[in-house]
């Protein structure tokens, strides 16, 4: 059973409420801490042994009479090992693939090495380029080496985990530059000679590579720099890396300095590079991931940190992390105070509070008695991503479950509907959120050894107009899967403007598998998806992606680039999905049509199919769940029913009505124009 997701509510902010102790629980919840993610910094010198025999299966090839979209993979560039993309241990960044749809260039950045680049130093950095909307591509172009000697064949300027854009000025190829910025290993905030604290920054004129810049900067006692996750480069011409200030020169774990790093660099035509300053925001309390992002008039900018600063609504021994939001309106000369975004509890987001989990769900995971719905604690379970439309509203995705006990770090609970992947957005510059759900996870994470890990890497996408929002994820859906050992991409799009979102392949109210029966089946390693899709053509919206093909027995072997080219939504494939609120308990409904006209700006029908005789009612709500009509109809006989909607009083928006039929009700969307 279902339940509708969409509702609207003030942002939460303020003093901490401490709930009652938390519920028990007839499941065990996944755990995850702060630092689990960092630890693996460095990549191991050593070979993993991995029993897993059966993960590089062969994709099925469809018969003929399956009505399946096979998306088109072709190989790219290479990198001499995986931890290039590898984000869920260290960080969480996902500026690697960068689409300039003025431009029609598409690229990956990369750390070099691989079968095109034998030999080559996996602390040189590179990148492949099509500048025909990915269908035809130059690949390995080096534009960074490493040349600061250890004295053991390693250099301190090793270059690890890249972010890059692509600034385009004039709209013109021959002006248009591709920016990095990544950590390095100079050790400046380390126990260690060779460890964190380095920061590589640079350029590369694309239509002459050979053009380039690299600055090296170090920490001192103010900034210390580590892995920074959060980029983003600017129509404004303004690239923005934020980190975490974090002091590592004592060992593991780090201590948290009280704030973080934010490294602006302005656009210096002359020297064609970027000149950055860095700055400090405060933030008392360690933040677990960071994203930046802004509108594409770069004025608009938020910061955003998934973490707990102790001022929302919490159930004690349920810890959970939320957004805390920064945000600019100048383009980022200035920022706000941080503003913690309520998403549980009593003055919670009401898509999440009411809506987020089912009923059903509920009962499967909890020793009775039940907790009431605003005492359920939700989090955040780790990485995510976000976007700023043109009208300076932001959307954030990312895997929201229960929170479940934990004494150190998190705990939660995802697979078996308790968690969902969401677009959480506003539309009035964050005063009041909406929240969208995208689909349900079957798997959630899985790491190879010591290796490389791999959670959901939820990742979201904007139309070239920012009207249209493709969020991604990676899931393991085979049956009785366990781990996210053997992932697929899924993706769907939504529409915030009109409610419509795509269905799947067969028209259901789901994701769509981007992978299924391709050469990237249940092998789409650290799949990557750009800020930006394609429009090659009117109303046909590209997403490109890129996956990491890789022996995933070695981490420390070679890997190969993979790009789909080919994945798209038309703007046919953006509905209105009917959603149901619970299967009826004694099928006294057996049907409710769609409204019709829909939308409609005077009246609407609905039709109503009874297996039983029952008093029948209908009522309309408001996104914010304010009942704006409700007529009785008083007893009704078996069989069908037409029941009328009156719009004449209604503002034009997006509306919910509810059939009720006794004991069962179901909720669909309509638009009034």
């Amino acid at each position: 059973m279902k339940k509708i997701f969409i509702f609207c509510l003030v942002l939460g902010i303020g003093a901490s409420v401490i709930a009652q102790q938390g519920h028990k629980y007839k499941v065990e919840p996944i755990h995850k801490t702060l630092g689990e993610k960092m630890t693996i910094g460095v990549e191991p010198v050593k070979d993993l042994s991995i029993v897993k025999s059966n993960i590089n299966s062969k994709p099925i090839i469809p018969t003929p009479d399956r009505d399946v979209n096979i998306v088109n993979v072709i190989d790219i560039g290479t990198s001499a090992n995986p931890w290039s993309y590898v984000s869920n241990n260290v960080g969480n960044q996902r500026s690697m693939v960068w689409v300039d749809p003025e431009l029609n260039i598409v690229a990956n950045f990369h750390r070099m090495g691989g079968l095109l680049d034998e030999g080559g130093n996996s602390g040189d950095l590179g990148y492949d380029i099509s500048f025909d909307g990915g269908e035809t591509w130059t690949n390995q172009i080096e534009c960074y080496i490493a040349e600061n000697p250890v004295g053991d064949g390693t250099y301190y300027d090793n270059a690890r985990y890249p972010n890059f854009g692509i600034y385009n000025p004039t709209g013109n190829v021959d002006d248009a530059y591709i920016a990095f910025f990544c950590p390095n290993l100079d050790g400046s905030n380390s126990d260690t000679d060779y460890g964190w604290g380095g920061y590589s920054r640079g350029t590369v004129k694309i239509s002459d590579p050979s053009v380039t810049t690299k600055n090296l900067l170090s920490s001192d006692d103010e900034f210390y720099h580590y892995i920074p996750e959060a980029y983003d480069l600017t129509s404004k011409g303004l690239s923005i890396c934020v980190d975490k200030n974090q002091d590592g020169t004592a060992g593991w774990p780090p201590e948290w300095m009280g704030s973080i790093t934010v490294n602006s660099g302005q656009w210096n035509e002359a020297n064609g590079e970027f000149v950055y300053e860095s700055t400090l925001l405060d933030m008392e309390e360690s933040t677990w991931f960071l994203q930046v992002a802004f509108s594409p008039d770069g004025m608009t900018g938020y910061i955003v940190a998934l973490g707990n600063d102790g001022t929302t609504w919490t159930v004690e021994g349920n810890p959970n992390i939320y957004p805390i939001i920064f945000k600019t309106i100048d383009g980022g000369e200035n920022w706000g105070e941080p503003v913690a975004l309520q998403i549980d509890g009593p003055n919670g987001i009401g898509g999440i509070v009411n809506h987020l989990v089912s009923d059903q769900a509920l009962e499967e995971l909890y020793v009775p008695p039940i907790p009431a719905r605003d005492e359920i604690p939700y989090t955040f379970t780790g990485d995510f991503d976000m976007a700023v439309n043109a009208d300076g509203n932001l959307h954030i995705a990312g895997l929201v479950g229960i929170a479940g006990e934990a004494t150190d770090g998190i705990s939660f609970f995802v697979t078996n509907g308790y968690g969902k992947i969401i677009d959480l957005f506003t539309k009035d510059g964050g005063t009041t959120w909406e929240v969208e759900e995208m689909g349900a996870i079957q798997t959630y994470s899985y790491t190879w050894g010591d290796g490389p890990a791999e959670a959901n890497r939820t990742q979201i996408t904007l139309s070239p107009d920012t009207d249209k929002v493709f969020i991604s994820w990676l899931d393991t859906d085979i049956e009785d899967a366990e781990d996210n050992d053997r992932p697929n991409i899924w993706c769907r799009g939504f529409e915030p403007s009109t409610y419509m979102k795509t269905s799947n392949s067969s028209g259901e109210d789901a994701p769509f598998n981007v992978t299924l029966f391709s050469a990237g089946m249940w092998q789409a390693y650290f799949a990557t998806a750009p800020k930006t899709s394609l429009e090659l053509e009117e109303g046909i919206y590209t997403i490109p992606y890129v996956y990491v093909d890789w022996n995933i027995n070695n981490d420390l072997d070679p890997v190969q680039y993979k790009y789909i080219s080919d994945f798209s939504f038309s703007q046919a494939d953006f509905k209105i999905v009917g959603i149901e609120d619970q299967e009826p308990l004694a099928n006294i409904i057996s049907s409710v049509s769609q409204n019709f006209p829909n939308p409609f700006n005077n009246e609407s029908y609905v039709t109503v199919n009874l297996t039983e005789g029952s008093n029948l009612n209908l009522e309309v709500y408001t996104l914010t769940g304010q009942m704006v009509s409700t007529k009785d109809y008083g007893h009704r006989s078996t069989g069908s029913h037409t029941l009328t909607i009156n719009g004449e009083n209604l503002s034009a928006g997006v509306y919910f009505y509810t059939v009720t039929a006794g004991e069962n009700n179901i909720t669909r969307k309509m638009i009034v124009k």
